[in-house]
């Protein structure tokens, strides 16, 4: 019996250091394959064009989902599309391997344009500043959303800290760029994009007006 064990132990033992092995060769391959996406994505992931987005972080699962999409075309975008099927399904793990393993950049807060510089009609709070009350509107809207208007509460999917779910392949969220979440959102609610499961996210995205998604986008786009 003592004999068993001990190969039982062996055997568990070479099967996680071979695990492990495997995942730093996935992501060492998947890093030099990254070199390509270096101009919009930025270094390690983390792109400082506000309408790229950073990929630093992001979960395996929802990165391999997405270039998928874009690869079979139900997901439309004529750079990536492009990009996406150049690749085999090997190089798609790979680089979601390497990009998972990169820590995301905190950002700025969000410099509010002129027309922004009123409080939102929502804001209860009159001591707050205008970025603050459109903030705090975001996050109420991510924690609460708007159960008579069917606006479901972002933290049921995305998580309390913006760090979505690897299992269902939901996305993290947090500290993306606020511009690349603002036209997301807006892609979702005007049918451009619908690559989610059931069309979940057009279905929330239509109902949200266009000042309560710019509020949740600055709220996630703080998130660390």
């Amino acid at each position: 019996m003592k004999k068993k064990l001990l190969a039982l132990s062996f055997a568990m033992a070479f099967t996680g250091t071979s695990s492990i092995l495997h995942a730093e060769d996935a992501i060492d391959a998947g890093k030099e394959k990254a070199a390509a996406c270096v101009s919009c994505h930025g270094e390690h992931g983390n792109s400082l064009v506000s309408i790229f987005p950073k990929l630093a972080g992001q979960h395996s699962s929802y990165f391999l989902k997405q270039l998928q999409a874009f690869k079979n075309g139900t997901r439309k975008n004529p750079i990536m599309s492009a990009i996406a099927m150049g690749l085999s399904q090997d190089d798609m793990a790979d680089l979601g391997a390497y990009y998972a393993a990169q820590k995301i950049s905190a950002n700025e807060l969000p410099i509010l344009d002129d027309d922004e510089d009123e409080k939102p009609a929502t804001s209860n709070a009159s001591d707050k500043t205008p970025l603050q009350a459109i903030i705090a509107q975001g996050s109420d809207l991510y924690r609460n959303g708007d159960l008579p208007r069917e606006v479901s509460a972002c933290i049921a999917c995305h998580g309390p800290f913006g760090e979505g779910s690897k299992p269902a392949a939901f996305p993290s969220l947090k500290s993306q760029h606020a511009d690349y979440l603002i036209k997301t959102l807006t892609e979702f609610k005007t049918d451009v994009r619908s690559n989610n499961p059931d069309n979940m996210m057009h279905m929330i995205a239509k109902k949200m007006t266009t000042e309560e998604i710019k509020a949740v986008a600055y709220r996630i786009s703080m998130m660390k």
